[in-house]
């Protein structure tokens, strides 16, 4: 996806600024568009939800998947953040009510 100018540094801030529906990501500082998932890129991303979920309860795991939108912060500032398709937490005080 296009790649924000390279002398501009973008926080959250600017992310939670955008018009609804318009998603981004933050790394270091540079804004990269997404564009929406197709059906195909639905399907698959839920099958494998489902199938990492299915296996953490099999194994009586104390894991959790996320599906995106979910808003993980990789870095202790507001200059890098992602959203990934799915995401496995397993230590319970990572997440917040709104992100990780």
């Amino acid at each position: 996806m296009p790649r924000s100018e390279e002398n501009i540094s973008y926080t959250i801030d600017d992310i939670y600024r955008l018009p609804d529906g318009k998603r981004a990501e933050l790394i270091d500082g540079h804004m990269y568009l997404m564009a929406p998932p197709n059906r195909s890129h639905q399907k698959i991303s839920w099958k494998l939800h489902q199938i990492i979920a299915n296996y953490i309860d099999a194994k009586g795991g104390k894991c959790e998947v996320y599906a995106a939108p979910f808003s993980v912060f990789l870095t202790n500032d507001e200059t890098t953040y992602v959203e990934p398709d799915l995401c496995v937490i397993c230590d319970p005080s990572k997440p917040t009510k709104k992100r990780m």
